[in-house]
């Protein structure tokens, strides 16, 4: 508040100094004129004083005083002209004194709004850049980042029959340490609790023990848990994972959201920015990263200056909402049933992307369809047998969904 009173009362005293230019008549020629007028009379007298003492003769006194004459009535009228000016000019001076300022107050709060900052200085594009790259630089690591993080992880609840497990999990893992199917295991159940810290262990033994043969995916789950191990922070370590994910497989969605998210953490919205509206126009639309740009870009624009509209998500058309809102229970509930078998088949011929088969799961699961759900998912894990990203997405949607894992 007290910034905006200060540049109101700047932009006041701005818009005032200009009225009173303007309201200020065109007298700023009157003091040459009655100054010249002046000289002219100092002349009259000397030329009086010149014929008085014989340096002149009287013929050449009278051309002079002519002279004279005629150079004072042309400064008089001058004067005159002037003042005629002022009246006549008068009204349309405070006409216009008032629209000035008006348009100059009122256009800078617009403009300050739409471009300016409270709170930071004028900084140029190169030194904002600098400070950006300043601050990259000297971020801190990701060890500085977990230990600033409470002590107590915030792992989910789970059962005691499920804990019961992933602790002889942990301890079979231990005593096989280069067991690369346990080590996938393990950092999956991990990050499923919560416990993201041990997941990035184990992961890094799953990286170990594939060596050369581990793929962008595996590294992009990499830099995912080294993320959620931080609370959400992208420290350099991830962001030296991410370079190799982007590297390999420039396209990979989880590694492009965490660069803008990295970005955007360390000055730089304008490049976070850029990122973001370019993995929502590529979609899919149902990706997991999608939700999450969508929460924040628009915040992500404002900061970066850019005049930027958030499009709308597909999804029913208004005929297919007025039907279901005239339609009963029993009859809602059959339609719902007739997609989720249009999906199902759909992905029995065509197959689909991983969301697409969670959906599927968490509909069954929302029906009542626990049977069927709980086959979907076990097609699904043969569908994506390997791919630890995949099969990730659709474990959480047969979590929510109540099924036995």
């Amino acid at each position: 508040m007290t910034f905006w009173i200060i540049t109101s009362a700047l932009a006041l005293v701005i818009a005032a100094t200009l009225a009173l230019v303007l309201l200020r008549t065109r007298a700023s020629a009157s003091p040459a004129a009655a100054f010249d007028m002046q000289v002219y009379r100092d002349q009259l007298k000397d030329v009086e004083r010149d014929l008085e003492r014989g340096v002149i003769d009287a013929a050449d006194a009278n051309r002079v005083r002519t002279e004279i004459s005629r150079r004072i009535l042309s400064a008089d009228s001058q004067i005159q002209l002037t003042r005629s000016g002022e009246v006549q000019s008068g009204p349309l001076s405070l006409v216009m004194a008032v629209l000035v300022g008006v348009a100059l107050i009122g256009g800078t709060m617009m403009l300050y709004r739409s471009l300016g900052a409270p709170g930071h200085g004028d900084l140029g594009l190169d030194r904002r850049i600098e400070l950006a790259e300043t601050m990259r630089e000297t971020r801190p690591s990701q060890a500085e980042a977990e230990t600033s993080l409470p002590a107590t992880p915030n792992q989910q609840e789970i059962s005691a029959e499920y804990q019961t497990l992933m602790e002889r999990l942990r301890e079979t893992v231990k005593t096989r340490p280069d067991d690369l199917q346990g080590q996938m295991l393990l950092a999956r159940n991990e990050a499923a609790t919560g416990n993201f810290k041990a997941a990035v262990a184990a992961q890094a033994d799953v990286l170990r023990i594939k060596g050369d043969a581990a793929t962008a995916a595996d590294y992009s789950d990499y830099a995912t848990m080294l993320v959620l191990a931080a609370g959400g922070y992208v420290s350099p370590e991830a962001e030296q994972v991410l370079n190799r994910v982007l590297s390999e497989d420039p396209d990979n969605g989880h590694a492009r959201y965490y660069t803008g998210l990295m970005m955007a953490q360390t000055g730089r919205p304008d490049l976070a920015f850029r990122i973001w509206n370019a993995l929502l126009q590529d979609g899919p639309s149902d990706a997991p990263w999608i939700p999450p740009v969508r929460g924040q870009i628009e915040d992500m624009a404002r900061r970066a200056g850019v005049e930027f509209m958030l499009p709308a998500l597909p999804g029913p058309s208004a005929a297919d909402v007025a039907a279901a809102g005239e339609m009963s229970e029993t009859d809602r509930t059959e339609m719902i049933r007739g997609m989720v078998q249009g999906l199902s088949d759909r992905l029995a011929s065509q197959g689909g992307t991983p969301p697409e088969w969670a959906r599927l799961i968490g509909a069954l699961g929302v029906l009542g369809e626990t049977e069927r759900a709980q086959a979907i998912y076990a097609n699904a894990q043969e569908v994506f047998a390997g791919d630890d990203a995949a099969l990730s997405v659709i474990e959480q949607a047969a979590g929510q969904a109540g099924l036995d894992q």
